[in-house]
């Protein structure tokens, strides 16, 4: 975790979290990986857990230019928004490794709307719904939508939460048919949710130790 922590978690529920997140994203590798039929890699070299005004300093300090984002609304027992974010950039990139490579730019332009978004509803809907299986629970996925702008275009979408929010913040490297592509994804969740969480990384970490437990001799 990073400075600016809104709502701490104990060291212990990081841990579970960054496991959790680390499983999610790597099926989530795994699923895009059939698509293209060549090798993904989708690393998580750090996650934090910040406030909004923070994410958007964080984004605005390492990209300048403007994003693009695939975003998806996410109901269950936590509720929030999903986005995966690229510098705008890195968008076309994408889209040329996951269709091939050989097509021509303008096919390409034409492309990238629906590119993006089947793209990042693979990685969103793998990575969340994994994490939602390891935890005991379902997330219903809404349709994906392409978003462009800003930091603070893409982090203050309407309507704002009625009971403040944080932002659950993923720094992700990519590496499709070896071009190197990154980018973000971040999980909006107001505060109700965010308590949800921590009961349920609770409930994981209580499975977990007692799977791993170690056998005792009985009496005598």
């Amino acid at each position: 975790m990073t400075p600016g922590i809104t709502t701490p978690l104990t060291e212990l529920q990081i841990d579970a979290l960054v496991e959790l997140v680390n499983i999610g994203v790597s099926r989530a590798a795994a699923s895009l990986r059939e698509l293209v039929n060549q090798q993904v890699l989708l690393s998580v070299p750090n996650v934090a857990l910040v406030s909004r005004r923070d994410a958007i300093e964080i984004i605005g300090n390492h990209e300048a230019k403007q994003l693009v984002a695939v975003h998806q609304v996410f109901e269950g027992d936590i509720t929030g928004r999903a986005l995966l974010i690229f510098p705008e950039t890195n968008s076309l990139e994408l889209v040329r490794a996951v269709t091939g490579g050989e097509l021509p730019l303008e096919d390409i332009i034409d492309l990238e709307q629906e590119a993006l978004a089947e793209t990042g509803n693979i990685i969103l809907n793998g990575c969340l719904a994994t994490i939602a299986n390891l935890l005991h629970r379902n997330l219903k996925m809404s349709l994906p939508e392409i978003l462009r702008g800003r930091g603070q275009d893409l982090f203050n979408l309407a309507p704002p939460p009625e009971a403040g929010d944080v932002v659950l913040f993923l720094y992700i490297n990519f590496a499709v048919r070896e071009r190197d592509i990154r980018g973000y994804i971040a999980m909006l969740m107001d505060m109700p949710s965010l308590e949800a969480l921590r009961g349920l990384l609770d409930e994981f970490i209580e499975r977990v130790a007692g799977e791993t437990a170690p056998e005792t001799d009985g009496p005598g």
